[in-house]
């Protein structure tokens, strides 16, 4: 049996959200981390909206970040409007929203900047009986007790462990934007702000919600408004299109915002004065710059690989309709954690961690597909769209999206 030295060394692959988590759960925890990000600036610039879950709250206490009211900003409500702007839906549901900006800054300032290595690539990672390794771009080859891989849903460890496992495509992709809230007419924000808002176009679903603004800034006229929108996607023909840029580049898996094509943005801008409430018309359409993310499913048959595991969306990739993405992260390092600490050879905490984490991952990649079905089943049968209707009523697309749940 290998047993736990004094101070342990872990180094951990990709610096966003979970390698933080990890990182911080563990210097906490009596170890030496060391974390490597392959992309060299600062990675605070992302403006995704993230739901919060009370299981995210206690991880980020444990990992050592304050959590006060600047944290995000609340809603109290739900409501679905209808085509012409009218509710046709509203029920109470007090919920946290945030930013991944916020969230990023929080857990990257509570972590030593001696120790966090921007620009750091790593191209190969070994495990040994007595020990783990990474070697870096440069050829420089760094050793550990424990490498944890959370280097993402496109992750080099993971391709390398498990070269027989892929991202699948969905269906749908999801447009995404966000606007400042003094940007929207005073009857927009008074009928989103405050709210969770949802609407249901034929086909499609968009949702909505106020996140932290610039500065991280919670404050009433200094927040932004985070939108959401599921468009069946067909990847024959449509998602190609969609990822070619202007010199007729395809960017398969992903196009940068930037490189998006005019005519593309036209038509989105279009379809969303022609298809949505009013008020998400307005929202998308004074988004500064949108963009969008083919939806992938992901599992893995396991997460560890002697001393090494896979964390977050480097080993389970679930659709976004569960808003359990940090959450889950979360959960995965406060696992691994509890696992470490409670045994004395790291291999027998990793297959304890590998045999829970992987039975939460199936599940929320299981619970995500079912949320996303409706848009999924628009490019088959009429009977597979029959049936996915009939859990698309504003009733249950707002008691089932995004909330807490233990899996």
């Amino acid at each position: 049996m290998t047993t736990l030295l004094v101070r342990p060394k872990a180094i951990i692959v990709g610096g966003s959200m979970g390698g933080l988590f990890a990182a911080n759960l563990l210097i906490r925890n009596g170890w030496e981390v060391d974390v490597f990000e392959r992309v060299p600036e600062e990675l605070a610039g992302r403006g995704a909206g993230i739901v919060t879950h009370p299981e995210l709250f206690e991880a980020l206490t444990a990992a050592g970040v304050e959590v006060d009211e600047s944290i995000g900003v609340k809603v109290q409500s739900r409501v679905t409007f209808a085509h012409d702007g009218q509710v046709l839906s509203e029920r109470a549901f007090p919920q946290t929203l945030t930013a991944w900006g916020k969230m990023y800054h929080v857990l990257r300032s509570a972590f030593p900047d001696s120790h966090y290595h921007s620009g750091g690539s790593v191209v190969a990672v070994e495990s040994n009986a007595d020990h783990a390794a990474i070697t870096l771009s440069d050829g420089t080859v760094r050793r550990a007790d424990l490498v944890i891989a959370a280097d993402g849903f496109k992750s080099a460890v993971r391709e390398q462990f498990l070269p027989q496992v892929g991202l699948q495509y969905a269906g749908y992709v999801a447009w995404r934007g966000l606007v400042d809230e003094t940007s929207l007419s005073e009857a927009t924000r008074d009928a989103l702000f405050d709210k969770f808002a949802f609407c249901l176009p034929p086909h499609e679903q968009i949702l909505g919600y106020p996140v932290a603004g610039h500065g991280n800034s919670t404050k009433p006229g200094e927040r932004r408004y985070n939108f959401v929108w599921y468009r069946a996607t067909s990847e024959d023909v449509d998602l190609p299109n969609l990822l070619t840029d202007a010199t007729g580049k395809r960017w398969v898996g992903g196009i940068p915002p930037t490189l998006i094509r005019p005519d593309v943005l036209a038509d989105m801008e279009e379809a969303a004065l022609s298809l949505l409430a009013p008020q998400f018309a307005e929202v998308v359409t004074k988004a500064k710059q949108v963009l969008f993310q083919p939806i992938f499913d992901l599992e893995v048959p396991q997460m560890t690989f002697g001393r090494v595991a896979l964390l977050g969306d480097a080993a389970f990739v679930a659709r976004p309709h569960c808003g359990m993405g940090v959450t889950k992260v979360a959960g995965d390092a406060m696992a691994l954690v509890a696992a470490l600490n409670g045994h004395t050879s790291i291999p027998d905490a990793l297959a304890q961690y590998d045999t829970v984490r992987t039975q939460v991952g199936t599940a929320i990649v299981q619970h995500a597909r079912h949320l996303g079905a409706y848009m999924q089943a628009q490019l088959k049968t009429d009977t597979d769209r029959e049936m996915a209707e009939r859990y698309r009523t504003p009733e249950a697309v707002m008691r089932e999206t995004a909330v807490s749940a233990r899996f």
